[in-house]
């Protein structure tokens, strides 16, 4: 499973960042940087978390 993100719609809010560290980040700018690759295990309940507290559902899961 993977994690992505629309820029067009993301505010960096940071929700995402708060449930899953490891894998989101702001720039020095405030815009979203997601690590590439795939989820570990551990981290796939967070991610479906953290897509589903954007308020702004900038985020997306793929297989």
């Amino acid at each position: 499973m993977k994690v992505g993100v629309d820029p067009s719609l993301c505010e960096a809010h940071g929700e995402c960042m708060s449930i899953l560290p490891e894998v989101f980040d702001l720039d020095d700018e405030e815009v979203l940087q997601i690590r590439d690759g795939e989820l570990a295990e551990d981290e796939q309940e967070r991610a479906e978390r953290a897509v589903a507290s954007c308020p702004k559902g900038a985020l997306h899961l793929s297989r």
